[in-house]
């Protein structure tokens, strides 16, 4: 029996059960990269993997986001063989992403030049011998007894609150390994990589979508690493390493998961506190700008960055940057042709710094109202005075970016970058994205206050994310201070809200494939239904519904 495959440049005809290395030596005669895998009827497929049925296909390589995860995960396997080859003892610790790169420790093995030179050769070694990445499925039960017998608690601890009753891993020389996405057919698809000596650790630079030829300079960001190192801290302080401890806190009943809750929010409380002291303490600040990447909870940390002034005395005027976008129709435009919302020239510059400095002098001033569903600036008569010790915030995009408020004194504004830094992973190894988490607390926003789909989150999620490269983490460092606004209970909180949504996407549609990987990374958290202990101050109050604040 034979199928045929449709691509973009050809039809290829298949024997069933053939594997998609037919399809994939057939699409690199047309693709400069490695294909490291097929996207096939809009699910990932690794190339061992069988032909089934007719479709439409598609090659995955290091120019995609999921071609850049199987690179990386492929990457962190070769690692750890490379560290059981030459130190049984060092242990691979996958931190977070830092720039470009992967921030990772090894445990028990020293952090010199000497070593990082022995491991790049193993590595090396590794890739030129073409090693295969071979999945198995095992019973989850022999799964937790083998990572517990070679000393890997984190992985069993993970299996152990899982529905499943199998676990697929994979193999790769003689070890065993476990990855929740997927890997490349073996080590030899590797080609470009360079691992650097970073603060106490290591960085992994590797290609990516924006530099797909070669290995991307590394430049430090000393500010956000400080702010991961000072999450890590909380997650000491409530004993919570990685997914299976903090499942196995949520499977000790309301009880237990509440505390959780209170200390959550308390820590929130306490570092919200301590950005109103530092702004006190700076006697000249009239401008707070606080800006962040979508779904980070910027609006309610500038309300409740603006109720800890309040108890120092203050009474800070907001200004909300969405009031000061240009008449619609003059709006720029993205390479696409569409209208570019997230850019700085969206903004008129000069009416903003006008009212910020005569607000700043004393003066009297008239705010704009900008209506979304004509397109045009509005005037309501809503007129605004501040004294000199009130502080103006504002909160967008684009506020830490100087040019926003050029016309006001460098001293005399107080930067707060806000942003979702999730240090917890769901074991030592397998990560968990900052952009996943607030790609998951946009899509049950947008349900629940916007009246958009998971779908439409989906389909405009890349622009948005395209928005961010170019308009804010340009300028994170800028910050006078970092305000990390995950909350360590709020994935199996979401869970409950986004699986409903995402299932609603069929197979049919592109957007398929990311709903599925995130259903497979929601499913790693057990459920906590202690929504009503959730405090309407909460930043997760912003997603999903009855906050304090009105919005």
């Amino acid at each position: 029996m034979g199928y045929i495959v449709k691509t973009d440049v050809s039809e290829i005809k298949v024997s069933k059960g053939e594997q998609f290395f037919k399809i994939a030596d057939e699409l690199q005669n047309y693709n400069k990269y490695k294909i490291l895998a097929i996207n096939f009827n809009n699910e990932i497929k690794e190339l061992w993997k069988k032909i089934q049925d007719n479709g439409y296909a598609k090659p995955v390589d290091i120019t995609s986001s999921e071609g850049v995860r199987i690179y990386r995960r492929a990457l962190l396997f070769i690692i750890y063989i490379a560290l059981r080859r030459i130190n049984k003892k060092a242990n691979l610790v996958v931190h977070h992403s830092i720039g470009p790169g992967l921030y990772f420790e090894i445990k028990g093995m020293r952090n010199n030049e000497k070593n990082i030179i022995r491991l790049k050769e193993e590595m090396k070694k590794i890739i030129d011998e073409n090693l295969l990445f071979e999945k198995i499925t095992i019973s989850k039960f022999d799964a937790i007894k083998y990572f517990e017998n070679i000393g890997e608690n984190d992985k069993a601890l993970l299996f152990k609150y899982r529905k499943k009753t199998t676990v697929k891993v994979y193999k790769c020389d003689k070890y065993i390994n476990y990855f929740y996405e997927y890997m490349p057919p073996s080590t030899g698809y590797i080609d470009k990589f360079d691992i650097i000596k970073h603060d106490k650790g290591y960085v992994l630079l590797h290609p990516n979508e924006k530099n797909p030829d070669r290995i991307p300079e590394f430049k430090p960001l000393p500010k956000l690493s400080a702010t991961f190192i000072e999450y890590k801290n909380w997650l000491d302080i409530l004993n919570i390493k990685n997914v299976g401890e903090l499942n196995a806190l949520i499977a000790k009943g309301v009880k237990t998961s509440g505390e959780l809750i209170r200390i959550s929010e308390a820590l929130h409380e306490k570092k919200y506190a301590n950005i109103a002291d530092e702004i006190i303490k700076r006697k000249n600040v009239r401008l707070i700008c606080l800006a962040g990447p979508s779904s980070s909870g910027k609006t309610t940390s500038a309300k409740r960055i603006a109720l800890e002034l309040k108890v120092h005395g203050k009474e800070p005027l907001q200004i909300s940057l969405d009031d000061y976008y240009i008449d619609y129709e003059k709006i720029p435009l993205t390479d696409e042709g569409k209208k570019d919302l997230e850019s700085l020239r969206a903004l008129d510059l000069d009416l903003l710094n006008q009212n910020l400095k005569d607000l700043i002098a004393g003066k009297e001033v008239e705010l704009p109202r900008y209506n979304f569903v004509t397109g045009k600036r509005e005037w309501t008569g809503k007129k605004v005075k501040v004294g000199k010790k009130q502080p103006i915030i504002i909160e967008g995009i684009h506020g830490l970016n100087e040019k926003l408020t050029e016309s006001i004194p460098r001293d005399q504004k107080f930067k707060v970058y806000v942003s979702a830094l999730i240090q917890m992973n769901l074991d030592e190894m397998n990560r968990i994205p900052t952009t996943d988490t607030r790609l998951i607390r946009r899509i049950v926003r947008d349900y629940n206050f916007r009246g958009a789909t998971a779908l439409r989150t989906l389909q405009l999620w890349p622009e948005v994310r395209k928005g961010e490269e170019e308009n804010i983490f340009p300028y994170q460092e800028e910050a006078d201070v970092m305000f990390n606004s995950y909350l360590i209970y709020e994935l199996p909180i979401l869970k409950l809200y986004a699986e409903p949504l995402l299932l609603e996407i069929d197979n049919t549609l592109p957007e398929y494939t990311e709903a599925k990987r995130l259903l497979r990374f929601l499913d790693y958290f057990l459920p906590l239904p202690s929504i009503h202990e959730v405090p309407r101050i909460s930043v997760l109050r912003e997603f999903i519904g009855n906050s304090a604040f009105e919005y």
